[in-house]
């Protein structure tokens, strides 16, 4: 497994979003998913960025900072 960070380019907002996947394909996809769960109406997703992945070991984490 490996730790994915996002960057999720909306029109109304940039949102950053943090997954674990196999794979980059299936990264990809979960975090336009968990974008897709966290709003009642769907943004308009303008761009996602991957900007960092980490191997999951023992942990694993990443500083978000705004």
């Amino acid at each position: 497994m490996i730790l994915y960070r996002f960057e999720v380019e909306t029109t109304e907002k940039n949102l950053h979003v943090v997954v674990a996947a196999v794979d980059e394909e299936t990264a990809f996809t979960l975090a336009e998913t968990e974008v897709e769960r966290s709003f009642l109406k769907f943004p308009d997703i303008k761009n996602v960025t991957l900007l960092e992945k980490k191997p999951i070991r023992k942990a694993a984490g990443f500083v978000i900072d705004q």
